[in-house]
C-alpha cells in the first residue's frame, strides 16, 4: 500500500514536471562567443529540428536568409523591395494579419516579386501564454484568411512567434498545423523609430555575426535598415555568400520563381 502510494506520487510529480517543462515562456535569445562564428541559443538546433523549428542553416554551405518582421508600416517598405528587386535577393516578411489586411497593395508586390509572406499571429499576443491549441490556431488562422482574402492564395506555412516568447506546446501546436518555427540567429536594435542605430552601428553589428546558414532578422519599420540595405547585400556577397528562401532552408520543394527581372523592368 506504502509502495503504491509512493509510486502514484512519483507520477503525479513526474507529470507535474513534464507539463512545467512544456508550458514555461522562453524569450529566444542568442549570444556570440566569437564574432564570424556560429552563435549560441537557449534551444539548440538539434533539439528544435524535432518540431520542425529552425534558428539557422547549414554552417557548410555559404548561405543567408534574410528576413523582415513586421507589425505596421511606415512608408519603408516599398523601398526594401526596390532594393530587393535591385539586387536579386529573396526575402521572407513575417507579418501580423492587420498589416496584410491594411496594406495589401505591398502584400501583393511581395507575393508578385516571388517573396514569402509568413505568419507573425493576428495582433502580436505573447503567444507564451496562449496555451489551448485551439487558441493558438485561431491566432495562426486568423492570418491565413486574410492572407487568401488578399492574394487568392494559400499562405506559407512559416510562422514566427511575436517577439521570440514561445514555449514547447507552442511548437507542438505549430507542427501539429503544419507550420515551421522560424526563430533568428543574427540580429541587432533596429525596432526603436525614435532611436535609430548609425548606419556604422548597424553594420558593426551585423557584420561580424555573419556565418554560413545564418537567418538574419531586421525590421521594416528601420530608416536605417532602408538606407543601408543595398551596402549591406553587396558586403555580404562580397563576402562571398548567397541568398536564398526559407523553403531553401526548410528542404521544402517549391516551384515558385523569383520575378525579379519583371520587376526591373517593369
Amino acid at each position: 500500500m506504502k509502495i503504491s502510494k509512493c509510486f502514484g506520487i512519483c507520477i503525479s510529480i513526474a507529470a507535474v514536471i513534464f507539463f512545467a517543462s512544456t508550458v514555461l515562456a522562453e524569450s529566444w535569445g542568442i549570444h556570440f562567443p566569437k564574432d564570424g562564428g556560429r552563435p549560441e541559443a537557449n534551444a539548440s538546433a538539434e533539439h528544435l529540428a524535432q518540431f520542425d523549428a529552425f534558428f539557422m542553416g547549414n554552417e557548410n554551405d555559404k548561405v543567408l536568409y534574410l528576413t523582415f518582421d513586421a507589425g505596421y508600416e511606415n512608408g519603408l517598405t516599398a523601398g526594401i523591395l526596390d532594393t530587393l528587386a535591385e539586387h536579386e535577393v529573396p526575402a521572407a516578411f513575417f507579418l501580423v494579419g492587420t498589416y496584410i489586411r491594411d496594406e495589401r497593395e505591398l502584400i501583393l508586390r511581395m507575393v508578385q516579386e516571388g517573396h514569402i509572406v509568413a505568419n507573425h499571429t493576428m495582433t502580436h499576443p505573447d503567444m507564451s501564454k496562449v496555451l489551448c491549441k485551439d487558441a493558438f490556431a485561431k491566432e495562426l488562422a486568423k492570418v491565413e484568411d486574410v492572407y487568401k482574402e488578399v492574394t487568392g492564395e494559400e499562405l506559407p506555412k512559416f510562422y514566427r512567434p511575436p517577439s521570440g516568447t514561445f514555449n514547447e506546446t507552442n511548437l507542438k501546436h505549430a507542427q501539429e498545423l503544419g507550420y515551421k518555427t522560424v526563430f533568428w540567429s543574427t540580429a541587432y536594435k533596429d525596432w526603436e523609430v525614435d532611436n535609430q542605430p548609425s548606419h556604422e552601428e548597424a553594420f558593426a553589428k551585423l557584420l561580424p555575426r555573419t556565418y554560413p546558414g545564418a537567418i538574419i532578422l531586421l525590421h521594416n519599420v528601420s530608416k536605417t535598415n532602408a538606407e543601408i540595405l543595398g551596402d549591406l547585400i553587396v558586403k555580404y556577397k562580397d563576402m562571398g555568400y548567397r541568398f536564398e528562401d526559407l523553403n531553401h532552408l526548410a528542404g521544402v520543394d517549391t516551384n515558385s520563381v523569383f520575378d525579379f527581372e519583371g520587376v526591373l523592368g517593369s
